[in-house]
């Protein structure tokens, strides 16, 4: 068909029509026709009759006070490396852990991997370069560009100095088949809400899904939830910031403008970036500066930003030549930047980058968003929290100043401290000591040998 379809189109063909695919089937009968109590093709069982939920303790009211009592969490699993979050960081994370040795443990809210890569459809690959179109983004991060590379309609503008921009699906897709490949453990749809800890040594973490409230204990747990909800729960030390918060979507049919009516009028606004997909872009959003921790702040972002959306793309279609132009999806994570910064042994700083800082305990190299600058070190200190033990941070929330956390933050460089938080928790439970104790030059040796760059 090499007419594409629009969302209304879309709709007539394959929901009004009573369509149905995936059953081994197909029906011409309209779903609207068919009669109360027929056969649909579903099938459904009752499992339990009369259950009662299991470790039920539930919150009480006490003078005026909401008490959560006391009570036994069942144990999910029990792993080596634990890591929460499957975003760039997480998912990076546990494939170095995985190929170091270690029994690892991923755990992921969403339905999905990938984070705001995919769910937050920042479809964009910046970061990975410095001055003169150098790539310092390397190892696990670099395979993953290189297989997106070998799959059809899954990447473009994928070359040497280049930015390139992906499908949110073909990542997730990749992603789920790397994390199968190396044999890791997975549970999804599973938001971590607290860190098991004795005395100040992390254990484990606290889970909570439609299985109710349940623990995974491990010997190392990374943090990479981006929002650094586990090393906060754990008691360590960080920086609240706010930034700015906003919303990505897609827009479809932009290979359909009318060209000759699009001539005499200006060009609409918030038409976004090209992506692999043939006329659709991804637009981008800076949104309102806010506290990203605030429930109530990112209701609002989230309704506010959705509204906005709606209204712009109906603005672009009311401008002649842009009237078949539509709204193919707004991104299901709210567009979040930097929220908590941990506390740690080291940092990235602007001053290390100016002045070229080369650092002893050196676990990655970052890049720059237009490659306008050098290379910068990032120190495995940067990782280890001040005091709280067998933590450590990956990805956006890893210890850097204001003025480092737009390049800290970016997907390539997410690979990185991902990357090192894997091996290096792998090490400390091969050598069984605490992460912030372990032998760095055997990290940057793995790191080697699995192609990871440290300059």
């Amino acid at each position: 068909m090499n007419d594409p379809m629009n969302r209304r189109e879309c709709l007539m063909r394959f929901g009004l029509s009573g369509l149905t695919v995936g059953l081994g089937s197909v029906t011409a009968t309209p779903l609207l026709a068919q009669n109360p109590g027929e056969s649909t093709g579903f099938e459904s069982s009752v499992i339990a009759s009369h259950k009662v939920q299991a470790n039920s303790a539930g919150a009480t009211l006490v003078d005026g006070r909401v008490i959560q009592p006391a009570r036994e969490l069942p144990i999910l699993d029990e792993t080596d490396v634990l890591i929460v979050g499957g975003g760039p960081a997480g998912i990076v994370a546990a494939i170095a852990a995985k190929r170091s040795g270690a029994r690892v443990t991923l755990v992921e809210r969403y339905g999905h991997f990938g984070g705001l890569w995919t769910g937050g459809l920042v479809l964009l690959v910046i970061g990975h370069i410095v001055g003169g179109k150098k790539q310092v983004c390397q190892g696990i991060g670099e395979e993953i560009m290189r297989r997106l590379d070998k799959m059809d309609g899954a990447i473009i503008d994928r070359k040497p100095g280049s930015k390139p921009t992906v499908d949110a699906e073909a990542v997730k897709y990749l992603m789920v088949e790397m994390i199968e490949e190396a044999g890791i453990r997975v549970f999804l749809h599973c938001w971590g809400v607290g860190a098991i800890v004795t005395g100040n040594v992390v254990r484990g973490a606290v889970f909570e899904s439609k299985s109710g409230r349940q623990a995974i204990l491990a010997k190392v747990v990374i943090d990479a939830t981006g929002d650094g909800d586990v090393f906060a729960a754990a008691g360590a030390r960080f920086e609240h910031r706010s930034h700015n918060v906003g919303l990505v979507s897609r827009i479809g049919n932009l290979d359909r403008v009318d060209a000759a009516k699009a001539a005499n009028t200006p060009k609409p606004k918030h038409l976004g970036l090209r992506t692999p997909v043939a006329g659709v872009n991804w637009v981008n959003m800076h949104g309102p500066e806010v506290d990203a921790l605030d429930v109530v702040t990112l209701t609002r972002m989230e309704m506010n930003h959705r509204k906005f959306i709606w209204q712009s793309i109906q603005k672009t279609r009311g401008t002649p030549g842009y009237e078949r132009v539509y709204l193919v999806e707004t991104a299901p994570q709210l567009g979040v930047r930097i929220t908590r910064v941990l506390d740690g042994v080291n940092a990235v700083r602007l001053a290390d980058l100016r002045a070229h800082t080369k650092f002893p305990d050196v676990i990655g190299m970052g890049g720059e968003e237009g490659g306008d600058h050098g290379e910068w070190q990032i120190p495995y200190g940067a990782l280890v929290p001040t005091k709280v033990d067998n933590v450590l941070a990956a990805g956006r929330c890893i210890c850097a100043e204001r003025s480092m956390a737009d390049l800290v933050r970016l997907i390539p460089n997410c690979f990185v401290t991902g990357h090192a938080a894997g091996v290096a928790a792998a090490v400390a439970v091969q050598e069984r000591c605490l992460p912030r104790d372990v032998d760095v030059a055997k990290v940057q040796k793995v790191l080697r040998q699995q192609d990871a760059y440290l300059g």
